[in-house]
């Protein structure tokens, strides 16, 4: 689960970490009245899942009222997309945060290390910049350091990272300290990731956390009664919170064909493909190991609630799955749902040849049976292409 940019800055605060004073607001009179108790100038800054907010339009600093209102009026409803062309994702909501002066810029980390199976601190005096980028171009420019976890991890531990990365003297301890506590925050509250980028260093040499992303492992929620609590309010895209309802792993896409498969290898290959053949799919749906006729049927009314949706690929491979109980949902679905775009299935496995026949004997309007993956791929992109020129 990931945390909104405020919601972060809030965990940061509990465990003692220094965060500019803000508020939230999803209107713009609520806005303009955050920026008037908090005080000009101030940042009226996107609350969306994603990078590169500020290239994007989505912060904006506000030096009197009239300010904050043009410019919550402006981010407020706006969509926004990543700087590798994700989303769009819509603002719903502002942070309306104090100004800071700045004196400082740098970068601050702790991350899950799976393969290490250690948390893994990263410190670098080049914040406010794509750190990828830093460390592609410089990378003695950030520090990385795996925590030992049989040893306690605070400031005084933290400061050798720090020192390595060559900040400025009279901040270090306090950047350690900051440090030590971001990983506190990792392990008390099962993040897999931290970064502060920038962690600023203000005119008067305080320390200050002025951006938070923070990742939280899903399968931990039940330590966590107040993330867990962020994780049902969370505003989700529509066909993604119908799909969390009903149990199914899905993820929604920019494209206009839909997919169906079984086993989350199979359902990215299924993307690879259906790119290959000169589609853009909508979704990544995978139903999982054992599928029954119920899911299936769950499964297309998830996907074709997306409008943007032209013609959907079926692509199974039976193993625990039997692909007669997958012909079967689909047979139902097209009873209940009243399908209007084209499906492609490609069935091969456990009880194909029983699931192929169901199909035959269903005889359904607009649905194509293809014998290969690639096969199916052409053939849904084609019908996908010709159901958007109608």
């Amino acid at each position: 689960m990931d945390l909104l940019e405020y919601q972060g800055k809030q965990l940061f605060a509990e465990h003692g970490i220094a965060v500019p004073s803000g508020e939230v607001a999803s209107t713009v009179e609520d806005a303009v009245a955050a920026a008037e108790r908090i005080g000009y100038p101030c940042a009226i800054k996107a609350q969306v899942l994603i990078g590169g907010r500020g290239k994007a339009g989505g912060i904006k600093i506000a030096s009197n009222r009239a300010e904050a209102e043009q410019h919550a009026g402006a981010i407020l409803g706006m969509d926004i997309r990543g700087p590798r062309g994700e989303g769009p994702f819509r603002v719903d909501q502002v942070w309306v945060e104090g100004g800071s002066d700045i004196a400082s810029e740098y970068y601050a980390s702790v991350i899950l290390d799976r393969s290490e199976k250690k948390l893994l601190a990263m410190v670098s005096a080049k914040g406010g910049m794509d750190i990828e980028a830093v460390a592609a171009e410089e990378p003695g420019a950030l520090v990385k350091e795996h925590i030992d976890p049989t040893r306690p991890f605070d400031a005084a531990a933290a400061r050798p990272i720090v020192d390595a990365a060559g900040l400025a003297d009279d901040v270090c301890d306090a950047v350690a300290d900051v440090l030590a506590k971001l990983a506190e925050v990792a392990t008390n509250e099962d993040a897999t990731l931290i970064e502060v980028n920038p962690l600023i260093v203000t005119a008067d040499r305080n320390v200050v956390a002025l951006d938070a992303k923070v990742t939280i492992d899903n399968n931990s929620l039940f330590r966590h009664e107040g993330l867990a609590e962020i994780d049902a309010e969370a505003v989700a895209d529509p066909q993604e919170a119908m799909a969390k309802e009903k149990g199914l792993t899905y993820v929604k896409l920019d494209g206009d064909v839909g997919i169906l498969g079984n086993g989350a290898g199979l359902c990215m290959s299924t993307l690879d493909v259906v790119a290959q053949a000169g589609g853009a799919p909508a979704n990544f749906l995978d139903a999982g190991g054992g599928s029954k006729a119920e899911a299936i049927v769950d499964a297309l009314e998830v996907i074709t609630s997306d409008a943007k949706v032209n013609a959907i690929l079926f692509n199974i491979f039976g193993g625990i799955t039997r692909c007669d109980e997958i012909a079967k949902g689909i047979v139902e679905a097209s009873g209940s749902l009243d399908l209007k775009v084209p499906l492609v299935v490609r069935l091969d496995g456990t009880n194909s040849e029983e699931g192929l026949q169901i199909l035959a004997e269903a005889d359904l309007p607009n649905l194509h049976q293809e014998k290969t993956m690639l096969g199916a791929a052409k053939r849904v992109v084609e019908l996908a292409k010709a159901d958007a020129a109608a």
